[in-house]
């Protein structure tokens, strides 16, 4: 179970942004800081997750206050696509994960207004007790000195390899020279064919450590209105993207107040709209209040039947209101609604019970602050800001966060994101989880939200469980399900894939948690190769 805590726990992506968090809270920082300057490192050692061209949300929960929703996620440019349709650079390229393939579009018409630097200072501002420098310090040092690529670093930068290569910008800083071999020739210059860095390989990224120095002496300003935000809106102009000097003189933080619900005794707070993937965690949360048909066994065979079930209830949902067309402060209490609920519950009752880039930050202090920070650059754009070592995002490009098709996006418009930073609250204590995974973020989190409060699971239990994930009539399932609840599915379900292994298609929950006694779990995603430690 849990470890006895001196200054708190965390879980992250890799193993040096977990030991960022974890020194900041043992020098002193609070939660939110840990969260932050781990935040920081994300963007240095998972590059293709995270970085300072991207956005996110961050989930705060003071342990004296009310909890609070930051949103420094993308916003859509003030220019229509049409404004540069001859020029615009917009193509698309294939992510490979082995079993399954998507496609991205990539180049820098696919850039929206980049929020993440701005959410970092915001955030700073508002919650943290430490210097900027002091956060920022572990990142820049590891910049400077590199770190070896894992196994499953290498991994993602096959996923999605041609974004990494196709600019010499990108290339400088993501392909390695080879010595020629069998299977590598030389080029046509007699010199070593430049590959993609891999596993084994030291990954320097010093243009990043310059980068945050400067942002550490002249604040967000450098990004937006300053020396690095000119550069980026003159490539922008004569590079075929649709950013204008406008675009980041108006970017702002924006402080929500969280969507909340009780569920099994919980209290949650999770994202709240126009984000999308909060409130259909909630949704399926409220089709499953009450439901007893599991004989406290996980996968029953009318645990998984149930699961997928409402999966499809909630894209159906999805579609049928069309949540994402209406205004914010409507869409939880449309969506969330008695009729609506009951409506779709009693439809999951007429049948037997029986028979992307993203990455995550979870950090939870001694005191009782719980920090949930979700980060994404998409997949990135190709575009690397000059002198910056900094890969700007392609929101515009993610079809699934353009669920109506590409380039009908109304304009300067705050983008919705299936990211759920969540925090839970109940009487054993505090509960600090999130995911990265595109689409699959609200399946992944909804299970391990299950897995813990209707299963008591313990955190790194929760999170290994074999996942499901139902889009579009069609099924995927990891590894592990019973067969018996596997041949119990019933019609509608045949359109099935069964995955070889787990993988991080199923999305990546890092998660903590604080009991009252003083004791901590953190549990990093396998699947993502999370790390967690506690300290």
């Amino acid at each position: 179970m849990g470890e006895m805590t001196k200054f708190g726990a965390v879980a992250a992506g890799h193993p040096l942004t977990a030991e960022t968090a974890g020194e900041i809270l043992a020098d002193g920082g609070n939660a939110f800081d840990a969260a932050l300057g781990a935040m920081c490192t994300a963007t240095v050692v998972e590059p293709v997750l995270a970085s300072f061209g991207g956005g996110g949300f961050l989930m705060a929960r003071p342990a004296e206050g009310a909890p609070q929703a930051f949103d420094f996620f993308a916003q859509t440019p003030m220019a229509a696509p049409e404004d540069c349709a001859a020029s615009r650079d917009f193509y698309p390229i294939v992510a490979d994960f082995g079993a399954a393939q998507q496609e991205f579009h990539i180049g820098m018409g696919a850039i929206a207004t980049p929020g993440a630097v701005h959410g970092l200072f915001a955030a700073h501002e508002a919650l943290g007790r430490l210097p900027m420098r002091r956060l920022m310090e572990p990142a820049m040092e590891i910049a400077r000195r590199g770190f070896v690529l894992s196994p499953f670093q290498a991994y993602l930068f096959g996923v999605v390899g041609p974004i990494y290569t196709v600019t010499e910008g990108a290339r400088r800083i993501f392909a390695v020279s080879s010595p020629p071999s069998g299977a590598e020739r030389a080029a046509d210059d007699g010199q070593p064919a430049e590959r993609l860095i891999g596993e084994g390989d030291r990954f320097r990224n010093p243009d990043t450590a310059h980068f945050m120095d400067a942002l550490c002496r002249e604040g967000p300003d450098l990004f937006y209105r300053g020396e690095v935000g000119q550069r980026i809106v003159a490539d922008c102009r004569d590079g075929g993207g649709l950013l204008r000097g406008a675009d980041l003189a108006a970017y702002g933080t924006r402080v929500r107040a969280p969507l909340s619900l009780t569920w099994r005794d919980a209290e949650i707070f999770t994202n709240p709209p126009p984000s999308t993937g909060g409130l259909l965690i909630a949704f399926a949360l409220e089709l499953l209040r009450g439901v007893s048909a599991w004989n406290g066994r996980w996968g029953a065979p009318a645990h998984l039947t149930t699961l997928v079930r409402v999966m499809a209830a909630s894209n159906r949902a999805r579609r049928q209101e069309n949540p994402e067309a209406m205004r914010a402060d409507d869409r939880a209490r449309m969506f969330l609604s008695p009729d609506l609920v009951d409506a779709y519950r009693n439809a999951l009752a007429e049948h037997p019970q029986t028979a992307r880039g993203t990455t995550h930050i979870s950090v939870v202090d001694r005191a009782g602050n719980a920090a949930a920070l979700t980060l994404s650059n998409g997949e990135g754009a190709g575009y690397v800001v000059p002198g910056t070592g900094v890969m700007m995002n392609n929101m515009l490009g993610e079809e699934d966060i353009n669920p109506t098709g590409f380039d009908v996006w109304p304009r300067d418009r705050r983008m919705g994101s299936m990211m759920a930073p969540t925090v839970m609250h109940d009487a054993s204590g505090l509960t600090v989880l999130g995911s990265g995974g595109s689409n699959r973020i609200r399946t992944a989190v909804l299970q391990v939200i299950v897995n813990l409060a209707a299963f008591g699971m313990t955190a790194e239990a929760a999170v290994a469980q074999p996942r499901a994930h139902f889009e579009r009539g069609h099924l995927d399932l990891e590894p592990g399900w019973p067969e018996d609840a596997v041949a119990a599915l019933p019609p509608g379900f045949e359109d099935r894939r069964d995955w070889p292994e787990r993988n991080l298609f199923f999305g990546g929950v890092h998660m903590v948690r604080l009991a009252r006694d003083g004791t901590a779990e953190a549990a990093g995603d396998p699947r993502r190769a999370g790390h967690g430690l506690v300290r």
